[in-house]
């Protein structure tokens, strides 16, 4: 009788085992960064036409956008025409248009794609975002024939619902009122992860 017990309670003890592992493997799901900006201009066809414009004024631009998902920012990634040390880029509440979180990026070489890691951000699903850069400086991206773009356009798990700029300066954050649809000036965008 006594050996029952030692085999039952060794069995017990097995199950929870397997039972509390795969759980475990239940929580390491681990899902792939998205960076949405080429879906972004192959869907709204702005990835024909690329001119770079520097120093002609000072502008907060960028395009608004709802994940699809629960998920979160990893890094920012920007390539502008020009250097600038201090590029701030921003995060904003679209329907409060407050600010999230702004983060500075080093951009050292004119044309080429910096990324910098950050703490990440949390996205809820549904809920739409603003994300902007403060620069005199842009990449501006339009159709060949100048048509405009039909919002919103899926891009991965980001679905982007809209692109504007206002006048700003550097020391200022503005939110962008300046809705357009026949270009996009960047190039501005992040690393999104899924998270459940």
């Amino acid at each position: 009788m006594k050996a029952l017990k030692t085999i039952l309670t060794l069995l017990l003890i097995a199950v929870s085992t397997v039972s509390c592992s795969s759980d475990d493997d239940k929580d390491a799901v681990k899902y792939n960064e998205e960076n949405p900006l080429d879906a972004y201009m192959a869907g709204s066809g702005f990835s024909q036409k690329a001119v770079d414009v520097k120093n002609s004024g000072i502008y907060e631009y960028g395009f608004s956008f709802k994940p699809t998902v629960t998920g979160k920012i990893n890094s920012l990634i920007v390539k502008i025409p020009d250097v600038n040390p201090t590029l701030r880029v921003t995060l904003w509440d679209a329907a409060t248009k407050t600010v999230i979180k702004s983060e500075t990026i080093n951009v050292a070489t004119a044309n080429v794609t910096v990324e910098k890691a950050i703490s990440p951000i949390a996205l809820t699903k549904d809920k739409e975002y603003f994300f902007t850069v403060n620069s005199d400086d842009w990449i501006n991206r339009t159709k060949t024939d100048g048509s405009a773009a039909t919002y919103p356009i899926v891009a991965g798990n980001i679905t982007i619902t809209g692109y504007a700029y206002i006048s700003s300066t550097a020391a200022e954050t503005i939110f962008p009122t300046n809705a357009r649809n026949t270009y996009y000036a960047g190039d501005v965008t992040f690393k999104f992860q899924q998270t459940e």
